[in-house]
C-alpha cells in the first residue's frame, strides 16, 4: 500500500500495524482530534511510512462476529495530512481499506465493513468509497470491497 507525496508527487511505502502502548504517548488530541486511550478496548491500527514510527493515520475497528461484519469505530488523519494543504494523500482511504481487507480475512466473501460517518461526511464516503447508506451507518461488502481494496493494495 502506498501514499503519496504532494509535494514532490512521489508514492511511499506505507505499513499498518497495531498500537502498542508506547505510542499512545506520541497520539496526542492536538495532531488527530480525539483520546485514542479511549480506544485501547479495541483493535487500533496505525498507519506509518515504512521504516518509520510517525504515525500518521489511525483506526479503531469492532468486530462483529455474528454480523459479518468489522466497524470502523474512529478514523483520524494526522493534522498536517488533512485538508487543502495536506502533504500526502491517501491515508484514509487504505484505513479503509485495510479494514475491509481484515473483514476478508475474518468473514470471507461475507465480509462487510460499516461505519457511522458525521453527517457532513455521507456524500464524500459514498462517492470517495463507494459506501451504500443503511440508517445512520454506511456500509461496503460485496464486489465494491473487493474494487476499494484493489484500487488501495499495490502488492
Amino acid at each position: 500500500m502506498i501514499v503519496i507525496d504532494l509535494v514532490s508527487g512521489l508514492s511511499k511505502e506505507i505499513e499498518i500495524t497495531l498500537v502498542n502502548n508506547l505510542d499512545y504517548k506520541s497520539i496526542t488530541k492536538s495532531r488527530f482530534w480525539f483520546d485514542w486511550k479511549q480506544e485501547k478496548d479495541y483493535n487500533v491500527f496505525k498507519l506509518c511510512l515504512k521504516g518509520t514510527d510517525d504515525i500518521l493515520g489511525l483506526v479503531s475497528l469492532d468486530i462483529f462476529t455474528k454480523e459479518s461484519r468489522i466497524e470502523i469505530r474512529l478514523l483520524a488523519v494526522s493534522k498536517e495530512n488533512r485538508g487543502k494543504a495536506k502533504l500526502l494523500d491517501l491515508i484514509a482511504g487504505n484505513l479503509i481499506a485495510f479494514a475491509c481487507i481484515e473483514s476478508i480475512k475474518k468473514f470471507g466473501e461475507m465480509a462487510c465493513v460499516s461505519l457511522v460517518p458525521k453527517t457532513d461526511l455521507i456524500q464524500y464516503y459514498m462517492d470517495e468509497y463507494g459506501m451504500l447508506q443503511a440508517g445512520k451507518s454506511l456500509f461496503i461488502d460485496g464486489n465494491e470491497l473487493l474494487q476499494l481494496i484493489k484500487k488501495y493494495d499495490h502488492d
